[in-house]
Parts: structure tokens; C-alpha cells; sequence
């Protein structure tokens, strides 16, 4: 069981930190590209867009510290193992995306209410730019988010929320910089409004899932009607008196009370219970702890 965590541990720390180094290696690319059309193309939307992607960067190295720190295995003053180290990381980058949205929203106000327009026509490069930043960002998004959903990563998904504020950024890019080529560049500080709202919703939504995981939240319901079913396939098993679930980082413990015939021995007894603890571990890979405890039945079921 130990030999089979372990292996479980170190293929999520080697898989998580291969797709970060991935975005980290996208990002760097990404962003002195958009600074270099920034620069060329006399945008100021196309630069402000390269420092956030590389904003993601830091996003990334702070994933593959969380991920180091969670994979690390349990010692005596943690004997249930580092998991909630990666919530920890999910927030931080909750926090800077928040921080990333207020700074673009408030940005976009003071544009409004100065009446700013920009004194350069933006190059057609700045426009370029920021339709390949569209496409690289959302490849990177969907990318980062399937391997989180395998992983159950909090740290991950909370990055490929960073990757998709990033392709919506660009989009506010597009949008002013198309403007400021028609004569309206009131049109970007708009854009980046509506776009600040859907980055503090998708800061708020990550918060909320990396803390509810800090506080043993319990697995939704889905998963409990699973784990039962799968507890209920061993023959012996009459009933489940209590089943209680709580999410540790990327991982689940589960407590559980089943009934069984009073009448068979400790010894059988503890075998159903031993056959229970490895069929759940079997079907479900996320479970890294099992308790199993038999209640007596008062009548034995024919």
C-alpha cells in the first residue's frame, strides 16, 4: 500500500511539474514576443499584455513549489503528508489573479474617466500579436486543465485559470488596439472592464475551492453514491452504517462503518474489511487513506 502511494506521489509531482515547466517555457515565449510587438507596433495594450504573461511565469513557479512541497511524504509532525501544501499554492495564485484583474479594472476606469486616446496608431504587428496570444493562451488553458482534472490539482487548475485571465486579456488587447486602428480606443478600456469581471470570478471560485479543501470539505455527493456502491459489492457486507468523506489537498480520506454477520469470527471479520479497504483503493486512485470499522449485525441477512 505504502509502495503504491509512493509511486502515485511521485508520477503526480513528475507529470504536474513537466506541465508547468511547459507553461513556463509558453509564457517566457509568449511574453517577449508581445513586448517586442509592443515595442515595434507603438502599442502600450500589447505591452501591458507581455508583463502579464509573464506574470504567468511566476504563476508556474509557484505551482511547482506547492507540487514539491505536497509530494513530500509524511514525517512526525505530519503524519497525514504535505497535500494542503498545494491548496496553499492554489491561493497565492487566487490572490494574484485577483490582484491582476483589480489592476487591469482599475486601469480601465481611469482610462474612461480621463478621456485618454492613444497618441500613436497601434501597428498591425500589436494586432497580429495579440490574436496568436488568443490561440497560445487557450491551448495552454484547456492543456493545463486536463491534466489538473487527472491529477485532481487545485494548484494546476488555478494556473490554467491564470492561462485563460491571460487569453482574455487579449482579447481586451484586440479589441482596443482594432479600435484604436478605427478611431475608437475607448473601445479597450471597455473591453478590459467586462474582461476584469470574468478574472475576479474565476479568482473567487479558485479561493473558494483551495480553502473548502483546507477545512475537510466532504467529496460531492456523486462520489459518496460511488464509494458506497463500491463498498456494498463485497458479499459480505449486510449495510453501511457510516460513510464520511473529506478532501485533503488532491486527495481523499474516507472513514467508514459497514455491518456484517455477529456471528463470524475477528479474524473473518477483519478479512471483509482488509477486501473493502482494497477494492476502494483499487477503483478509486484518489483515496490515499481508509478506515474500516465492523459493526456486529443483529440478524443475519439469507
Amino acid at each position: 500500500m505504502q509502495n503504491s502511494q509512493a509511486a502515485q506521489t511521485a508520477d503526480f509531482e513528475k507529470t504536474a511539474t513537466r506541465v508547468s515547466l511547459v507553461s513556463v517555457a509558453g509564457n517566457t515565449a509568449l511574453a517577449l514576443f508581445k513586448l517586442l510587438a509592443g515595442v515595434l507596433a507603438h502599442s502600450g495594450a500589447m505591452i501591458s499584455d507581455a508583463v502579464h504573461s509573464a506574470s504567468d511565469v511566476l504563476s508556474s513557479f509557484i505551482v511547482i513549489i506547492g507540487v514539491k512541497l505536497s509530494a513530500r511524504q509524511a514525517d512526525r509532525e505530519h503524519p497525514y503528508g504535505h497535500e494542503r501544501f498545494e491548496c496553499v499554492a492554489a491561493i497565492v495564485l487566487a490572490v494574484i489573479l485577483a490582484l491582476t484583474g483589480v489592476l487591469i479594472g482599475v486601469r480601465a476606469v481611469e482610462s474612461i474617466s480621463e478621456g485618454e486616446t492613444a497618441l500613436q496608431t497601434p501597428g498591425l504587428l500589436a494586432l497580429i500579436a495579440a490574436a496568436v496570444s488568443i490561440l497560445a493562451k487557450e491551448g495552454m488553458y484547456w492543456y493545463t486543465r486536463a491534466y489538473a482534472r487527472r491529477l485532481r490539482s487545485p494548484s494546476l487548475m488555478a494556473n490554467a485559470w491564470h492561462h485563460r485571465s491571460d487569453a482574455l486579456s487579449s482579447v481586451g488587447a484586440l479589441i482596443g488596439i482594432a479600435g484604436a486602428r478605427l478611431g475608437l480606443p475607448v473601445m479597450e478600456p471597455i473591453a478590459s472592464l467586462v474582461i476584469c469581471v470574468f478574472i475576479l470570478k474565476a479568482a473567487y471560485d479558485i479561493f473558494r475551492d483551495a480553502t473548502g479543501k483546507m477545512v475537510d470539505r466532504a467529496c460531492d455527493e456523486e462520489t459518496e453514491r460511488r464509494l458506497a456502491d463500491c463498498v456494498l459489492q463485497e458479499e459480505q457486507v449486510l449495510g453501511i452504517d457510516r460513510l464520511q468523506t473529506r478532501e485533503f489537498g488532491s486527495r481523499i480520506y474516507v472513514d467508514l462503518e459497514i455491518r456484517a454477520d455477529g456471528a463470524l469470527t475477528l479474524w473473518e471479520s477483519h478479512e471483509i474489511a482488509e477486501r473493502v479497504h482494497d477494492r476502494i483503493e483499487r477503483e478509486f486512485p484518489a483515496v490515499k487513506h481508509i478506515m474500516v470499522h465492523v459493526n456486529p449485525s443483529e440478524k443475519t441477512e439469507e
